[in-house]
């Protein structure tokens, strides 16, 4: 049975854990040919040996999303290994949290170059590409239609204490999603946004005894939410829990078929019903 992505390329960036591995092999259920992406070498790989359990392609293109030249080479993995480019999922991306006195300049900028510049600058990257083989669909006559996913937050949505930085990056984006949405809309690219509530990865799981952290670039982060605070906050989620990774890339996943071609420049919140 045909899957409603055959033949599609996608790019996902994080995808070597949590959501992103989620969205990257719900794409590739469906089909699509997928780029993969992480920091790390490892959780790559076992998101590509997964995608090639199930029958589908998929190659790595790993590294900081933020660094200078990154966002040409994860676009051109997809163009030189397939061929073409149909959807972009802006997904990767961490948190760095404070109370705004205590915030240093290098934690603000860190969260706005991995939320909101490296999705630019992907965004930048495939827009040759993607106006050329507009061109060439239009003048053959065939409409076909392209996808952008970026990952905000309800935090960007309504803000929330301690996120200063991240709140701002997560905003922004739904301001890029809507510019882009206008601008890309005469080649046929649908851009949207999908915000999320509370979903249960590393980044917001119970920190083990001493404290959890990431490793990020160097920096070692500290991730993960206090036990009462969990619960506290599934509490107010009218499903009463938080999201599962792979119910988040379902949400994404809505955005990339064929049935949203007609969806463009909006914003999903996905949190349970939670405002």
């Amino acid at each position: 049975m045909a899957g409603k992505l055959d033949g599609k390329v996608a790019l996902v960036s994080g995808s070597g854990r949590g959501i992103g591995r989620q969205i990257a092999l719900k794409l590739a259920s469906e089909g699509a040919r997928v780029v993969v992406n992480d920091l790390d070498d490892g959780p790559a790989n076992e998101t590509l040996a997964e995608i090639k359990a199930l029958g589908s392609e998929a190659v790595a293109c790993n590294g900081d999303v933020t660094k200078e030249g990154f966002a040409e080479r994860f676009v051109q993995a997809g163009i030189d290994t397939w061929g073409g480019l149909d959807i972009i999922v802006n997904n990767a991306g961490y948190t760095w949290d404070n109370v705004i006195q205590k915030m240093t300049d290098e934690q603000w900028y860190a969260i706005l170059d991995v939320h909101l510049t490296a999705p630019f600058r992907i965004m930048r990257a495939a827009s040759r590409f993607i106006r050329e083989a507009a061109r060439r669909e239009q003048e053959d006559g065939r409409e076909v239609f392209r996808k952008v996913v970026n990952i905000s937050s309800t935090s960007g949505v309504f803000g929330n204490a301690g996120q200063a930085n991240y709140s701002t990056a997560k905003a922004g984006i739904q301001g890029l999603t809507r510019a882009m949405a206008k601008e890309w809309g005469r080649y046929k690219v649908n851009v949207n946004a999908v915000a999320f509530g509370l979903i249960m990865t590393r980044l917001t799981e119970a920190p083990a005894h001493g404290g959890s952290t990431i490793d990020i670039s160097g920096r070692e982060i500290p991730v993960g939410v206090r036990p009462e605070v969990l619960q506290t906050a599934e509490k107010l989620i009218p499903l009463g829990r938080g999201g599962r990774p792979e119910e988040a890339a379902g949400s994404v996943y809505l955005f990339c078929i064929p049935e949203s071609n007609y969806v463009t420049g909006q914003t999903l919140v996905v949190s349970g019903g939670r405002p």
